[in-house]
């Protein structure tokens, strides 16, 4: 069984992104609205139902785990290291935040945003070969090298338990489950 492991129960959102089409990077926007059961409004990912266009073409009926997809603001800095300039928004996620190591949580982590809005963890963001065609590259960059740990480092995924308000600057509070520490797995 994996060892509990630490990370931070506190960060912020430094940016918030949604676009209405199936682009791969989305637009920086002032503000989002999570919906409980749906995602970020407005955004092409967001339904009950799988939203993925690979995924929708093989099983449209698949509950959607995909909602709404968070990455952490530090994985920039490693980037940008290895050549590769990328901001929020550009890896396609709907909120980018500091102080949180999100891949490293467990299944059914609950991140709180904002005032009211409740996010719960489905899985790792898997990376396609999108990516590369982003910037040519880039896709060995977000797989881990590393023994331990996860095997991707491109965010997270997952569900809005409560819908609300969500802008850069808001908190993020994380509570996680009181079952046994279950990693993330790949969606």
């Amino acid at each position: 069984m994996p060892q509990q492991r630490e990370f931070a129960l506190r960060g912020r959102v430094v940016a918030v992104a949604a676009d209405r089409g199936h682009h791969f990077s989305k637009p920086p926007q002032e503000r989002i609205i999570l919906v409980e059961g749906h995602g970020v409004e407005g955004d092409a990912h967001a339904g009950p139902f799988v939203r993925h266009r690979y995924l929708a073409r093989r099983r449209p009926r698949l509950p959607n785990l995909r909602q709404i997809h968070l990455i952490p603001s530090e994985l920039f800095p490693s980037l940008l290291e290895a050549g590769f300039e990328v901001g929020a928004g550009d890896l396609g996620e709907n909120v980018t935040t500091a102080g949180l190591d999100l891949e490293r949580m467990p299944l059914g982590t609950l991140i709180e945003l904002g005032r009211t809005a409740i996010v719960e963890l489905t899985g790792l963001r898997t990376p396609c070969v999108l990516i590369d065609r982003f910037r040519p590259g880039l896709k060995q960059q977000v797989l881990s090298s590393a023994e331990t740990g996860p095997p991707f480092k491109s965010g997270v995924l997952g569900v809005v338990r409560a819908g609300g308000m969500v802008a850069a600057g808001d908190p993020a509070r994380v509570r996680v489950p009181c079952s046994p520490f279950r990693p993330l797995p790949g969606v």
